[in-house]
């Protein structure tokens, strides 16, 4: 290969909006600071200038809250099926399996169980890559079986949501699993187990209206959005104007809707105290922080 060509093929190519190489620096969306790909991963994909949290993949958000070797992982034996028949620009099943393939999972969800700081817990992680993390038929399953395996093993439950609503290239199938996820949490409530919800941007849609917004402790990360509908839809509704982030974690934080907006680097440490402080284990490492989350 002669010394041109090395250099033609490792040209880097040019970003939309700047001149930097796409897959080593980006453009903060936040404050436009330039941020080298590998620091923000480091930084648990949070701009290191502003704190802008941006999307967390599942890999690493499990990464972040369970002990490093502890994690069993449960999902991955159910498939959707498309009883709809149902095609837009593709037919439901390519769209499908061309997630499938890009991702290695089934469907847009991961639950297993693991360690937080040593405490015992089950774990649902939603994956947002995968179809905006749409809940279809597999989603509410294999939430609804996390729940009831957690309640039956005696772990206290976390949710970690991040999805744009019901799938509805499964139509009717999907909003029945808003109901099937309430339901399931049940289980946990009988046996007095804790049931954490961490909702991560976007949260909407179903989700927010099932599940999400259940938990004993209702945690979201700075500026994620939840909703159940979108902005334009409820100003058309209602014919109003709305308050500027009025769908934003801080303002629901404000308005009663959360308990608390944790930045992502603080998030394995006050999970582990909530769930200490809702056990009734106060005494076990982390007391200080545990008494702080109380206040």
């Amino acid at each position: 290969m002669t010394l041109e060509r090395w250099f033609r093929r490792k040209k880097p190519t040019k970003g939309d909006d700047d001149s930097s190489p796409v897959g080593l620096w980006l453009k903060c969306e936040s404050c436009n600071a330039q941020i080298y790909r590998k620091d923000l991963v480091a930084n648990l994909y949070v701009c290191p200038e502003c704190k802008h949290h941006y999307r967390m993949p599942v890999d690493a958000r499990l990464s972040l809250l369970i002990d490093e070797g502890s994690f069993e992982q449960w999902s991955g034996s159910v498939q959707a099926v498309d009883p709809l028949e149902f095609v837009d620009q593709e037919a439901y099943p390519e769209r499908l399996k061309r997630a499938q393939e890009k991702f290695g999972r089934k469907d847009a969800i991961v639950t297993g169980s693991g360690l937080l700081d040593g405490l015992p817990v089950a774990i649902s992680v939603m994956d947002f890559f995968f179809l905006g993390g749409s809940m279809g038929s597999v989603v509410g399953e294999e939430i609804a079986r996390a729940a009831e395996r957690a309640a039956k093993e005696n772990r206290a439950f976390i949710a970690v949501t991040a999805s744009g609503g019901a799938r509805m290239q499964e139509g009717a199938l999907s909003l029945m699993q808003m109901a099937k996820t309430t339901v399931a949490l049940d289980y946990l409530a009988e046996k007095q187990l804790p049931f954490i919800s961490l909702l991560t941007d976007p949260t909407a849609g179903g989700t927010t209206a099932s599940f999400a917004t259940l938990g004993d402790i209702i945690i979201a990360e700075p500026k994620a959005l939840i909703c159940f509908a979108g902005q334009r839809v409820i100003q058309q509704t209602i014919k109003q104007e709305l308050p500027e982030g009025f769908q934003r974690s801080e303002f629901l934080l404000e308005k009663g809707m959360l308990d608390d907006v944790l930045e992502r680097a603080h998030l394995k440490e006050k999970l582990a105290a909530y769930i200490r402080l809702l056990s009734g284990r106060m005494g076990k490492p982390n007391v200080e922080v545990a008494h702080a989350a109380a206040l």
